[in-house]
């Protein structure tokens, strides 16, 4: 069985300590830290207060980490642009090793212009993956790959793309966003399962909503419990990482109601595994 975790822009709203607290008390084990949380990136990542969340709460350690990724693009035509995205992604690798993490997922960056990527755009690709192929060396912490939504500009959001990057790096990881497969076809999710289980760490976890997007709740969503039972019918145990956007809901969700969500939604995780 995989290791239920959920990422912290869940609770983006409050301060670390208490999104610590609050996780715990879903039951969940695990957390994915997103560096963007605005408490921790709005007061320049005070990593000591992360430290002290961390030892406060054993019980959800190692926790991952997601590198920045808003307002971002390792991969931009404007260098300055990809410049700083490639040394924010290479800041939250250092971070991770230094908080003990076991997986820190990063976004593969697209084609600025909404266009086919072109070679120039690919050759950007490849200095950052060798940039982070610098980074990761040395480290205990697995740096993974994530796909991300099926965009005309999307630099990896296939399963035959994924697997050539991943086949190319044997030190690299993959973060398999489901819901993002799954905007394509839930068959596109099985070819990801497919060609990466090997070299995958991190799932993010959701379901599609009415509108096709994904982030929404998995349980009692048939699409989505077939994808996870298919990764547990394949011995996955990683981290299943629940990655929900409260916006989707009809109004402002509370603390308490969303802890109570993360409880249904880990119910379903462990149907799922059982």
């Amino acid at each position: 069985m995989g290791r239920f975790a959920v990422s912290t822009m869940f609770f983006h709203e409050y301060p670390c300590d208490y999104i610590f607290d609050y996780v715990a008390e879903s039951g969940l084990g695990g957390l994915e830290f997103w560096v963007e949380t605005p408490h921790f990136w709005l007061r320049d990542r005070p990593e000591d207060e992360l430290a002290g969340c961390i030892a406060a709460h054993p019980e959800l350690s190692p926790i991952t980490v997601h590198a920045p990724t808003l307002d971002l693009n390792p991969c931009s035509i404007n260098p300055r642009v990809a410049d700083i995205s490639v040394e924010y992604t290479i800041e939250a690798i250092q971070m991770a090793e230094r908080m003990g993490a076991a997986v820190v997922t990063v976004h593969p960056g697209k084609r600025t212009a909404k266009r086919h990527p072109s070679a120039y755009d690919y050759r950007r690709f490849e200095a950052y993956i060798a940039r982070l192929r610098e980074a990761a060396e040395g480290t205990r912490v697995k740096v993974a790959i994530e796909n991300l939504e099926p965009r005309v500009n999307a630099l990896l959001s296939t399963a035959e793309d994924a697997a050539e990057v991943l086949e190319r790096e044997p030190w690299l990881w993959f973060t398999l966003d489901m819901g993002h497969a799954m905007m394509t076809s839930s068959v596109e999710a099985t070819r990801f399962i497919d060609l990466c289980i090997e070299r995958m760490v991190n799932v993010h976890v959701s379901a599609l909503g009415g509108n096709g997007r994904p982030h929404h709740p998995i349980h009692g969503d048939l699409p989505a419990t077939r994808v996870l039972e298919d990764l547990a019918d394949r011995g996955y145990d990683g981290y299943l990482t629940l990655e929900l956007e409260d916006l989707v809901f009809p109004g402002a969700l509370s603390s308490e109601e969303k802890v109570v969500l993360l409880s249904r939604e880990s119910e379903a995780l462990r149907e799922a595994f059982s």
